[in-house]
């Protein structure tokens, strides 16, 4: 049976696009079955809207403390059946309760090869380091910041004459990619959490 898909979201949505089309394609065996945002005007609650998915706005600010603005989230979620949950540029930290309830079944994606360089842009660190190889990370989303258990990460090749806006470019392509493999993976039942290191099993 298909994964009920639920993105969070808080800007173009651009992962998010490329889940969407991951679902219609047969990219993996799940389905985008709604998208929530913190933001009453982020693109990608269009972009769900165009792909005639339910998209919902939740307010920080009328939920009052985060507590009761994640749980205002999780029952969204909830009541649309969701299965995994996909951050997708969400720039909002998750609470304990949050992340112990979707623990295992929640991904994040950083524009960074983990652990280095967590955070804000990420890829501005990578460039003031002087690293000659940057890329993305789809991870399972736990308490830290950036941090838990990696499922996959893509290498991009930082140029000499990079700016933070072509670096980005150049891994968002990869995020596009990695975060499909990822949800592949999952909806097919072959990612195991053992510690700190996700093991993929069978056959691709």
């Amino acid at each position: 049976m298909p994964r009920n898909i639920g993105v969070l979201a808080s800007g173009r949505g651009t992962n998010l696009q490329a889940i969407i089309d991951g679902a219609s394609s047969g990219g993996f065996d799940g389905r985008v079955a709604v998208v929530v945002s913190d933001r009453s005007k982020a693109p990608a609650l269009d972009r769900a809207r165009q792909a005639g998915i339910p998209a919902v706005f939740v307010s920080k600010k009328e939920a009052g403390s985060q507590e009761a603005f994640e749980r205002s989230i999780a029952g969204v979620l909830d009541a649309h059946g969701v299965d995994v949950v996909c951050l997708a540029g969400f720039m909002r930290i998750l609470g304990p309760w949050f992340v112990r309830w979707y623990w295992g079944r929640m991904l994040n994606i950083h524009p960074a090869l983990l652990p280095s360089f967590p955070g804000l842009e990420a890829q501005r660190q990578a460039l003031e380091y002087g690293v000659k190889v940057s890329g993305c990370t789809v991870h399972f989303a736990d308490e830290g910041v950036d941090a838990g258990p990696i499922i996959i990460q893509r290498p991009v090749l930082v140029r000499s004459d990079d700016t933070f806006e072509t670096l980005s470019e150049r891994i968002l392509v990869e995020e596009h990619k990695a975060y499909v493999e990822a949800l592949r993976l999952l909806c097919d039942g072959r990612l195991e959490i053992q510690g700190k290191r996700v093991i993929v099993t069978g056959s691709s």
